[in-house]
């Protein structure tokens, strides 16, 4: 912001460093992750609910660090129930 005089909000968009929080977005991410993962899915339902950081960290490694993980938990807990 000092060299260059441009707000948060811009150097943020500039560098890649805004959180998406689109659910459409990352339902996308989420269902992809979901069908390459049929055996953490499958630990998911049979109980095993630790396997969800897994998953979680899958979506994270797709989006680059960019998806809000909060929302992420709350898809893949609506998607696996």
């Amino acid at each position: 912001m000092y060299a260059t005089g441009d707000s948060p909000s811009v150097i943020a968009e500039r560098e890649g460093l805004k959180q998406i929080s689109d659910t459409g977005a990352l339902e996308k991410i989420v269902d992809e992750i979901i069908a390459a993962n049929p055996k953490q899915v499958e630990q998911y339902k049979g109980g095993k609910t630790t396997v969800i950081g897994f998953l979680v960290g899958q979506v994270m490694k797709q989006s680059r660090g960019q998806a809000n993980p909060g929302t992420v938990n709350a898809i893949l807990a609506e998607k696996l129930k």
